[in-house]
């Protein structure tokens, strides 16, 4: 082996002796992103709650037990019980499943819709784009809220109708932030080069397109799931949403919270800190998601 070659086998193991390890990464991203770290343990925390919710309580959260109603928080009832005797901290843990997965469920189809929608107005253009993005127009002047509340009333209540209600709201939004990237992507040439070599049009959105605008379509999905928790447990709370007897955080608080505000406080504080955290967590981790992912951000 030539001198040259030694010299650069050295000093190959040199950097990789000193590449910081899985540990000292994992370290070193937390200190430059604490706010988003701390996110991620909420979400972290969150989801080994769900998914170990018969390990971490021995209640059934539907099960009634009368002579326990009201009881205030003590070494059985960690958070006390609701009006029915049913366990507060049973129901809030079983509660975080429902909630993650019409979050998340609805996050990703609604993302997942406007990914495509916006990529395909931006690669078309024309008549095509103009009539979608007024028709994106029409939907993002409507609070969503106000049009998750529509689609319920249309379709009915239920988790299956709840995460359609949730997501469809989510469609327009992610469309027109997709479609701002795409526009730039489609100016590229190698699209160009696509069109000549007789790609089809759904090979160059789905091969070509859409992996260059994936960055905003995973910052939206972080930041639909915060939003989407709100929104069911707003449904739930409101008799739209989840209904008796599966726990969900936002029909525990609607559950006759408002009525022992007084006598049971438990009743109403436990589900809206489970709420606040949920969605404190999911606005975090998505904020620096976005510092990671934006070059503008990450540059600065």
């Amino acid at each position: 082996m030539s001198t040259t070659s030694k010299v650069a086998v050295k000093a190959e193991l040199e950097e990789i002796r000193d590449r910081p390890g899985l540990v000292v990464g994992t370290i070193a991203l937390i200190r430059k992103q604490p706010i988003g770290a701390f996110g991620a343990l909420v979400i972290i925390l969150m989801t080994l709650m769900a998914a170990f919710a018969p390990v971490l309580t021995t209640f059934d959260p539907e099960e009634v037990a009368f002579e326990h109603m009201l009881a205030p928080p003590d070494s059985t009832f960690w958070l006390g019980t609701d009006q029915f005797g049913r366990d507060q901290f049973t129901r809030i843990v079983y509660g975080a499943r429902t909630a993650l997965f019409v979050g998340c469920t609805a996050a990703f189809i609604g993302s997942t819709v406007g990914l495509v929608l916006g990529v395909s107005s931006a690669f078309f253009g024309g008549r095509f784009d103009l009539i979608f993005q007024r028709v994106v127009d029409v939907m993002l002047a409507f609070p969503l809220i106000i049009m998750a509340l529509a689609i319920v009333a249309i379709f009915g209540t239920g988790v299956q109708n709840v995460i359609f209600a949730i997501a469809i709201p989510f469609i327009p939004e992610c469309a027109r932030v997709v479609r701002s990237s795409a526009l730039a992507v489609r100016e590229i040439p190698y699209i160009d080069a696509a069109r000549a070599n007789g790609f089809s049009n759904t090979r160059i959105i789905l091969r070509h397109m859409v992996p260059n605008v994936m960055a905003p379509y995973l910052i939206m999905i972080t930041t639909f799931i915060g939003q989407a928790i709100l929104l069911e447990a707003s449904l739930s709370y409101l008799g739209l949403g989840v209904q008796e007897p599966t726990p969900a955080w936002g029909l525990m608080l609607s559950g006759g919270a408002e009525e022992y505000a007084e006598s049971a406080p438990w009743m109403a504080i436990w589900p809206g800190v489970a709420i606040s955290l949920a969605v404190f967590g999911f606005n975090l981790f998505g904020d620096a998601v976005r510092d990671v992912l934006d070059p503008k951000l990450r540059s600065q």
